[in-house]
């Protein structure tokens, strides 16, 4: 990409889309294109084929996406199936009907199967079964990144795409019900501290493994790939380190500063055993992130401090 170049952020007010445009005007991109829903709805074929038509961006970072926790995930099975699978494909065909020079396709770990070998590599795509909680997202997801390869294949085109692991920081969903298992726990537990509860209850037992990436270090490499990255398998996006969630749980309510009780509710599912991404190619590549857990979360609470309303997302 070059300074000028004309590049779409689809989904610039989602944590993603806000990190990879502060990411771009870091670097000294100038001509950045973004449009809120009410003015471009992704989902509408017609209006996604007239914007691309008259702006005709020449690189497009799909960040744009209908996401939420297990919660989220199970109440509304066919919502994200749906509007996940309907912007992704509007946006991929249009940027490919209209010459865009390169996209770049956002997915998520959760692609990969239930219990494939850890660290998870990219080709154990489709190997075996899908964690159910979050299977309309996945199989999304999939469909997705597929497409950007069946056109690279078919037509030639430069489109790829990147699997992030677990992502937080500025501009996370608070929402008590659908947000992922980070910010979920940040503001339950600040809201513990506020309130003066003796006890927290969470999910699970605790014994889930994760990975988190804060969410600018993903940007980062978003723009790196973009400008060093082409080919039809994803490129894994991770620190290469995990705890578990009775770790992570521990560690929010110390920075958090709450010192009450937690307890585990064993009747709530614990979702996946293990996600570890394996993150060897893209340290191949040359990029590594840069922003230890404890760090993040700090900033991430700094954040969610600053910016109260994000809780009522």
């Amino acid at each position: 990409m070059q300074a000028d170049s004309k590049i779409f952020v689809a989904g610039h007010r989602g944590m993603v889309g806000s990190a990879i445009v502060r990411e771009l005007q870091r670097q000294g991109y100038t001509h950045i294109l973004t449009r809120t829903h009410a003015e471009l709805d992704l989902t509408r074929q017609t209006e996604v084929e007239a914007f691309f038509a008259q702006e005709k961006p020449e690189y497009v970072f799909l960040a744009a996406a209908k996401v939420g926790g297990i919660v989220a995930n199970q109440s509304a099975l066919a919502d994200f199936m749906y509007e996940n699978m309907m912007l992704e494909m509007n946006v991929i065909h249009a940027a490919w009907r209209n010459g865009c020079r390169k996209l770049e396709f956002l997915g998520s770990s959760c692609i990969y199967p239930r219990l494939a070998p850890q660290p998870m590599k990219e080709d154990c795509l489709l190997t075996s079964e899908l964690e159910k909680t979050n299977e309309a997202y996945a199989l999304a997801k999939i469909s997705g990144l597929k497409y950007c390869e069946f056109l690279n294949r078919q037509y030639g085109t430069d489109f790829i795409s990147v699997m992030p692991t677990n992502l937080y920081g500025p501009n996370d969903n608070y929402h008590p019900t659908h947000s992922h298992v980070l910010p979920a726990l940040i503001r339950r537990f600040h809201e513990a501290k506020v309130a003066q509860l003796p006890f927290v209850t969470c999910w699970g037992d605790g014994s889930p493994l994760r990975e988190f990436l804060y969410v600018d270090d993903l940007a980062n490499l978003c723009v790196f790939l973009m400008n060093h990255y082409s080919g039809n398998e994803t490129v894994n996006a991770g620190t290469g380190l995990e705890l578990s969630i009775a770790e992570l749980t521990r560690l929010v309510a110390r920075i958090v500063g709450y010192e009450g009780e937690i307890r585990w509710d064993t009747s709530k599912p614990n979702g996946t055993p293990r996600k570890l991404l394996d993150v060897s190619k893209a340290r191949a590549l040359g990029w590594e992130a840069r922003t230890p857990l404890e760090t993040g979360i700090r900033l991430a609470y700094d954040d969610f401090l600053q910016n109260p309303m994000r809780a009522e997302r």
